[in-house]
């Protein structure tokens, strides 16, 4: 009985072992399967990432020339170190590599390089930049170091230059590392951390043309990560080069007028609207910027009262003074407010309001007696003061908007401003004030709420030399002229063009004369709540087959006639001798 039961007890336990071995096999064949099935694709790609090696290859950005063939920016040959993060990323590796760095005159942190890697990161066999901006001697004094690990290898990029320096800053524009908010912002996944892009100016505008399109290197690796051999290859394809429209002698020569000034000389062709210069002071050199330099550095930049880095040709908005009044003269015209038969007397002085509020003409003795022609030559406040009340400041509004007050002038740089058109709405809408009298002449003569560009000045003055186109502003050489007419008949163009000419003949633009080709144009004096009154002076040349259009600012200059009439002058004669 009791062996029975034992011999039922052994073969019951002997089923139970072989029923956990048959379940373990069963158990590994459905894993093997699973691994080998199921999951063999994705093993296969792992397989294949831990052998190969990806570096992306940078494409060498398009040269930007001046309108003469000039080189304004272009590229050169440097060196950075490079590694895969998967080969780097450990403590030990950061600490020996910066001290290997630190031998041989190169500081750089363990922490910064880690922040670097970091920064770089998009997966684990994909190359960064450990450093960069390096010599040949540099490299070569680095790879002959018995501590340079295998895992760092040196490669070849392309870093930008600007010949011009701070000639041409602010219309060529600079390039720098993409920042973390920029690559969230681009949509398409051309760039990664690391790369360059255009910061402003031309760079910046031209970006998809310039930068070209990236290559991409693929290599084999052993298991100690050394290269085997090259698997893909593709060439990266340059940018393409941008030819603009500036001139480079004549913005050297404007630099040469504006010294020691604060403010703005542009030129422009009036007919087809390409920018021949654009000079704004003070200025700073790119170069530093592209290669890099201090928080300190760019905080002391940044933060200069000067603002050099501002772009006064089309980033300032300042009160156009009485360089405004051709366009109040056409608005009266047009409305029919006056014709050259209206007659007013001018006793130096204007009240309006009640109770009375005086306004000062700029000549205290008067004027005396005035028509539209007088007006402009003379530059009578109290003719526009008058006149500008009785046609109201909704139809110098309406008519500023024709000649593109109050809104950007379409060139193609990045950071434009508009000005300020202001009004009713606005005054009410910003002050929570009614519009009164008062300043409707104060608007007349480019004064009060009123803003605008040396840019859009520029503009304004173009339409009125080339018989009443409103051209769009240009650098690109190769984008076409853009213009809308301006609703100004040739009668009342002629009677406002003969005006600014004779304000150079005899009246207040006389200090514009005398060099060697005739001017037409109008001085302007602002006035400046921060200090002294803004000299302004627009105009273009040769009066009786304009050519270019040019405007002259200095902040806190005082005078329009005598200060910035020559300026506009100098750098109008010297494009048509140029052009010679």
């Amino acid at each position: 009985m009791y062996k029975a039961l034992d011999h039922f007890d052994f073969d019951h336990r002997l089923m139970y072992v072989r029923n956990i071995f048959i379940f373990s096999l069963l158990f590994l064949v459905a894993g093997l399967a699973y691994f080998q099935l199921v999951k063999a694709d994705e093993y296969v790609d792992l397989a294949s990432r831990n052998r190969l090696r990806m570096i992306r290859l940078p494409s060498p950005r398009g040269n930007i020339y001046d309108a003469n063939g000039v080189p304004l920016a272009v590229n050169v040959r440097t060196f950075e170190i490079r590694a895969y993060p998967m080969d780097i990323r450990r403590d030990e590796d950061y600490e020996s590599t910066a001290n290997m760095f630190a031998r041989h005159g190169i500081p750089m942190t363990s922490a910064d390089l880690r922040e670097r890697v970091d920064r770089q990161y998009v997966a684990p066999y994909r190359a960064v930049s450990v450093i960069g901006n390096l010599t040949l001697a540099q490299v070569s004094d680095l790879v002959m170091d018995d501590e340079f690990s295998r895992r760092l290898f040196p490669s070849p990029v392309w870093r930008r230059i600007y010949p011009a320096g701070a000639l041409a800053a602010h219309v060529v524009g600079y390039v720098g590392e993409i920042t973390r908010e920029e690559l969230e912002y681009q949509r398409d996944l051309y760039y990664q951390a690391g790369d360059v892009i255009g910061k402003n100016g031309m760079e910046s505008m031209y970006e998809e043309q310039l930068r070209g399109t990236v290559g991409e290197q693929v290599v084999e690796v052993d298991s100690r990560g050394r290269p085997l051999r090259n698997v893909n290859y593709n060439d990266p394809q340059n940018g393409a080069d941008l030819k603009l429209t500036l001139d480079l002698a004549a913005q050297r020569e404007a630099l040469r007028l504006m010294e020691g000034k604060k403010g703005a000389l542009v030129a422009m062709d009036v007919n087809d609207g390409s920018v021949k210069v654009l000079m704004s002071v003070p200025a700073f050199d790119t170069n530093p910027l592209t290669w890099g330099i201090s928080a300190g550095e760019w905080s002391a930049l940044a933060g200069d009262p000067d603002k050099p880095m501002m772009n006064r040709v089309t980033g300032g908005a300042y009160p156009p003074g009485s360089v405004f009044k051709v366009v109040t003269a056409a608005s009266l015209l047009m409305e029919k407010t006056v014709d050259t038969g209206t007659v007013i007397s001018c006793p130096g002085y204007y009240r309006v309001g009640t109770p009375p509020r005086t306004f000062r003409c700029w000549n205290r003795s008067g004027h005396g007696r005035e028509n539209i022609h007088g007006a402009l030559r003379d530059s009578c406040d109290v003719f526009f003061y008058e006149n500008g009340v009785k046609l109201g400041i909704d139809k110098l509004i309406e008519w500023g908007r024709e000649f593109g007050v109050g809104a950007p002038t379409g060139v193609d740089i990045p950071g434009e401003v508009g000005g300020n058109i202001a009004g009713r709405d606005w005054k009410r809408r910003r002050i929570g004030e009614s519009w009164y009298h008062g300043d409707t002449v104060n608007y007349a003569i480019g004064q009060g709420y009123l803003l605008m560009t040396p840019l859009q000045l520029v503009r304004v003055y173009a339409a009125f030399a080339n018989g009443g186109k409103l051209v769009t502003p240009r650098f690109n050489s190769a984008k076409k002229p853009e213009w809308k007419d301006v609703k100004v008949s040739k009668a009342n163009m002629d009677i406002i063009r003969r005006g600014i000419r004779d304000s150079v003949k005899s009246g207040t633009g006389r200090a514009a004369r005398g060099f060697g080709v005739e001017i037409a144009g109008k001085t302007g004096t602002a006035q400046n709540s921060q200090g002294e009154d803004h000299a302004w002076f627009v105009g273009y040349a040769p009066a009786d087959n304009p050519r270019y259009v040019a405007a002259a600012l200095v902040e806190g200059g005082g005078s329009g006639g005598s200060v910035a009439g020559p300026l506009a002058a100098r750098i109008l004669s010297y494009l048509l001798e140029h052009d010679k």
